[in-house]
């Protein structure tokens, strides 16, 4: 399996030079099985940037959702498939509150966008699984969900295929300061043993407590929850708009010193990384 990184920012975008090494897109990530299936997770703007290598294969499109805030769906009208006649592209959109499926789609539309839906050339179709016979199959995948704690609510995913498994856990608070979706036990249970999480590190220390309750861990409780998950690889993602590669590069340095028995690294726009 092949998980390469598309966008890793999260709220918004940050373009300029103190963000050129981890990047500056949204969400976007992308799972390929050995056999070539692929799986894209998220369709922040770096989903813009993967349109273009989409655009040079006539396969179906599968995109899998964690949530509709606007940094994780904000690129899919640049994606250029949309604009490509025969082509097909299946949207799973996650729980949310309120549940608005659609989302995605309903930025194409009046004054938000210059085009409307009728007049995208793919065929485009939304497709709610039956979550309550889980793992359920994507395109090959075998999916498995949990509840995030974020404000409008959304959706965890375990990926497996090939003998590995990669966990997308974005845009979710470990210790919220309210009712708790998914509790820490539960995610220690969900993660336990994964080759792969990719989760939500978007805060420090100095950020709180004026955003605890925003919908984003702290770095520190991500390396902690690792801990106690027996897994291989945590990246840590959904960087804070405000966060230079300077301070990312800083708490890499003080990770590396822990020692920890598995490897942590802070997800870098156009990384690559083969389970």
């Amino acid at each position: 399996m092949k998980i390469t990184f598309y966008g890793t920012r999260g709220s918004c975008p940050t373009p300029g030079e103190e963000t050129l090494k981890y990047g500056g897109n949204t969400a976007c990530v992308l799972v390929e099985s050995n056999s070539g299936r692929r799986l894209i997770l998220d369709a922040g703007t770096g989903i813009r940037v993967l349109g273009e290598e989409f655009k040079l294969h006539n396969e179906d499109v599968h995109i899998l959702l964690s949530h509709n805030h606007y940094d994780h769906i904000q690129g899919f009208p640049f994606f250029k498939p949309l604009y490509q006649k025969d082509r097909k592209i299946t949207v799973y959109p996650a729980q949310t509150i309120p549940n608005e499926p659609r989302a995605i789609i309903e930025q194409i539309r009046g004054s938000y966008f210059p085009l409307e839906e009728n007049e995208l050339a793919a065929t485009l179709h939304f497709e709610t699984p039956n979550w309550n016979n889980q793992p359920v199959t994507i395109n090959g995948f075998h999916v498995h969900r949990r509840g995030i704690n974020h404000p409008n609510g959304g959706m965890a995913y375990i990926v497996e295929l090939d003998n590995k498994r990669v966990a997308y856990v974005t845009d979710n608070e470990l210790n919220p300061p309210n009712e708790q979706v998914t509790t820490p036990h539960e995610w220690k249970e969900f993660l336990l043993g994964v080759d792969l999480v990719i989760h939500d590190g978007q805060y420090v220390e100095n950020d709180m407590p004026l955003k605890h309750g925003w919908g984003h861990s702290l770095i520190s409780e991500v390396v902690d929850l690792a801990n106690c998950t027996k897994i291989d690889n945590l990246a840590i993602y959904s960087h804070d708009p405000e966060r230079t590669d300077e301070e990312l590069d800083f708490w890499q340095e003080k990770i590396n010193k822990m020692n920890l028995e598995y490897k942590v690294f802070f997800a870098r726009e156009g990384q690559v990384i083969e389970l």
